[in-house]
């Protein structure tokens, strides 16, 4: 005998609460089904189950097929490994957004650090170099005092915004209470809940993946890319050596300016 043909529900065999509350597909599970106007609705916990069946008329389509979540992704990598460059070719290519993660923190510290911060290198040694000397500090002094005590007040940062700076500068982690005040929002409030996004370099650390999960903010793919040092070497190199010879040559004129005003003071 042929048995008749089960017929599942809106979101087939996704959890239909799971996709209306935090607009994710879930996986259903059989033990957590129930039935509703003879389809056979699948629930990833018996939680959301017991939700349905309250008011199961919220999560059902009406007039218009139920809208699907858009592409959510995760683009992985060492440093150098082209995921910036690729994430904006994906973006642009479907029509999401493009989060820099690092970025992204940048922006949020950046109106009161006035400069991006980032992890101390040879560039910080070499303004150590370039100060100003003590016979040029009358011309170089042209902040007055009430400028300079409102330039202090406009770097104290908070304390979120403080463990964020620690984090550009020591590329560590950041505590979930900061998390959860950026990174939900892409998951789940505009314009990103509608359209979509690729989230560049993060997570970066297991304990960041366990964040995601733990918070029920899973993306569609996650991708790594894997790249030979040998690779990324060519590609970093150049760019830092035109750098490092920009700086040479900046400091090179600043001299012989220098040398060129203390010979007018001697005439």
């Amino acid at each position: 005998t042929k048995q008749k043909k089960r017929l599942m529900g809106d979101t087939k065999h996704f959890c239909p609460v799971s996709l209306k509350e935090d607009f994710v597909l879930y996986p259903g599970l059989q033990e957590h089904a129930a039935k509703y106007k003879e389809k056979i609705y699948y629930f990833s916990t018996s939680e959301y189950r017991d939700k349905f069946l309250k008011n199961p008329e919220e999560y059902v389509a009406h007039n218009e097929p139920i809208q699907a979540p858009p592409l959510r992704v995760c683009l992985l990598g060492t440093h150098g490994a082209g995921k910036s460059t690729c994430a904006r070719q994906i973006a642009d290519k479907l029509g999401i957004f493009h989060i820099q993660f690092e970025e992204y923190l940048q922006e949020l510290i950046l109106p009161k650090t006035k400069k991006k911060v980032g992890p101390p290198s040879d560039e910080d040694h070499e303004e150590d170099d370039n100060k100003i000397p003590e016979e040029l500090e009358d011309l170089s002094q042209t902040m007055t005092k009430t400028e300079t005590e409102e330039s202090k007040q406009e770097v104290e940062l908070t304390a979120e915004e403080e463990a964020i700076k620690a984090s550009l500068m020591d590329n560590t982690e950041l505590p979930p209470e900061i998390l959860d005040n950026i990174v939900p929002d892409w998951w789940k409030k505009e314009p990103f809940r509608s359209t979509g996004f690729i989230l560049d370099g993060f997570p970066r650390t297991v304990d960041e993946a366990k964040y995601l999960s733990e918070r029920g903010l899973c993306p569609d793919v996650a991708v790594y890319i894997q790249v030979e040092e040998s690779d990324i070497l060519d590609r970093l190199f150049p760019p830092r050596l035109k750098k490092w010879k920009d700086r040479q040559r900046k400091k090179k004129e600043y001299k012989k300016k220098l040398k060129d005003l203390k010979a007018k003071r001697r005439v």
